[in-house]
Parts: C-alpha cells; structure tokens; sequence
C-alpha cells in the first residue's frame, strides 16, 4: 500500500516568554506627607533650642524645648497632665454629643413646620452671632466651677451650629424626591426618615466636624474663667506664674486633643458616608 507524502517541511516552534515588567514600589503619599511634617518639626525644635542655648531667644519669655520636656516628664510623671486632660476630654466630648445630637434634632424637626421655623428664626440668629464665652459667667454662676458648666458652654456652642447645618440641609433636598414619595402615597412621616434624614446626613456631619472645635475652644474658655481642673486652668495658672514651659506643655496637648477628636470625627464621617470618602480618594 502506497503512502502520500505531502512535502511539507515541519518547522519548530517556539515558545517566547515575555518576563512582565515588574512594578514599581511606590510609597505611602501618607508617609511622606507624615516624613515632610516630622522634618519641619525636627527643624523648628532644633533651631529653638539653639537660639535658646546662644542667647538669640530669651528662654523666660518663650520657653525651651528642654524645658517643656522636662515639664512634661514631671507632669506625667505627677499625673497632673492626665487628670487635667481627662477633665478637658471629658467636657468636650460630652457637651459636643449633646449639643450636636440636639441641635440636629431640633433643626431637622423644623422641616415638619415652618411656621416654628419663622418663630425661632430670631432667637437662633441672636444666639449664634453671640459670643459663648460671654455666657460662661452666668453659666459658672448656675452650675458652679466643675465640670457641668464646662459641659454646658460646649453644649450652647454646639447646639445652635447642628440647628442651622441641619436645618439648611432640609431645604437643599430635591424637591423632585419629596413629591415622587407624594405620588407614591408616602405620609409626611415616612418621607422624613427615608428622605429628609438621609439627605441631610452630610450637612449634620458638617456640622460635626465644626462643633468639635467649637467645643473645645468654649470648654477651655470656661476653664480659664473658672475651674479646679483642666487644660485650660493649667494653662492660665502657669501663665499667671510666668512659667513658660508648662504653657507650651498644656498648649502641645491640646494640640494632640485636637487633632484626636478631629480624626474619630472624620472616620465617623467615612462610615456613615462611605460614598463620600469613594469620591475623594478618585480626586487624588
């Protein structure tokens, strides 16, 4: 039996492996940022401490980074800078919970009456152009010199904020959602918590972000009034003695508060507006 030979050579074929280009390492735009701020820190105590050392700074009027360390070592070690950030803490955090909750409450009920609206509108208006510390010695008055009076000013503070963010918000809602939850048979109610509240969830955590500092500010000016404890008393005690360095040290500290209760509030924000934070991170 005859077999047919086709001609065709068989050629060999090879495979090519392309080796995939490997990724650059890139580093954290966070731990730059944070090795650029730790380098101009380093800068700033290093040059102060040298003119300090050379005699270019009096020390007495402008303290020593020496000098606020070993403050800050005896403080600690006293339990004096505990107790007195404790009691700072403590009125911040409370008054800024109790104000905000309830200003954001009062200002999204007001979308159910405008009419209450218009009546208040003043009241609010007078109250917020007033300067809370200048409340604060009534407020002593009332409450005494502990930490309820504290918690009172970052209370009034806090409230009158939340009202107005919250407030505004309920007339920034599209109107075309209120109306299709109308057509839908929704009662006045219903569209309250699935509409009202949820769109005005950015403005009250606006307001948040603002009350925390707020809070502060009146709790420590209500210390500097009147207080048997506190950043605050520390603060203008330590003043009233021309020691520098335990200022520095209450200063430093409230510092590092402020910077806490302003991160716990913008991770609130990021959980409770997620969408939020997406649309941040792909502007950068």
């Amino acid at each position: 039996m005859a077999t047919l030979e086709t001609g065709v050579k068989k050629e060999s074929i090879s495979t090519v492996y392309v080796k995939p280009k490997e990724k650059k390492k890139t580093r954290s735009p966070f731990l730059i940022l944070n090795f650029y701020r730790i380098l101009i820190i380093l800068a700033i105590v290093g040059l102060w401490e040298l003119a300090v050392r050379f005699q270019f700074v009096n020390a007495f009027l402008m303290g020593s980074p020496q000098g606020i360390w070993s403050e800050a070592i005896r403080l600690i070690q006293s339990g004096q800078l505990f107790t007195d950030t404790i009691a700072t803490l403590y009125g911040t955090i409370t008054g800024f919970i109790i104000g905000s909750l309830l200003g954001s409450g009062v200002g999204l009920l007001l979308w159910y009456s405008e009419r209450a609206a218009k009546v208040i509108d003043p009241f609010v208006v007078a109250l917020n152009g007033l300067p809370k510390i200048a409340l604060a010695p009534m407020i002593i008055i009332w409450f005494g010199s502990g930490i309820f009076s504290k918690m009172a000013l970052a209370t009034i503070a806090t409230f009158i904020v939340a009202l107005l963010s919250a407030y505004q918000g309920t007339h920034q809602i599209d109107s075309s959602l209120i109306h299709l939850m109308k057509s839908l048979g929704a009662t006045k109610g219903q569209i309250f918590r699935k509409v009202v509240i949820p769109s005005t969830l950015p403005w009250i955590i606006s307001a948040f972000r603002l009350n925390i500092g707020f809070a502060l500010i009146s709790v420590i000016g209500g210390e500097f009034i009147s207080s048997d404890k506190g950043l605050g008393r520390m603060i203008f005690v330590a003043g009233n003695l021309f020691n520098l360095n335990v200022v520095w040290v209450g200063v430093l500290t409230l510092m590092l508060v402020a910077i806490l209760l302003y991160a716990i509030v913008t991770k609130l924000q990021s959980k409770l507006l997620p969408w939020e934070q997406a649309e941040l991170e792909k502007t950068k």
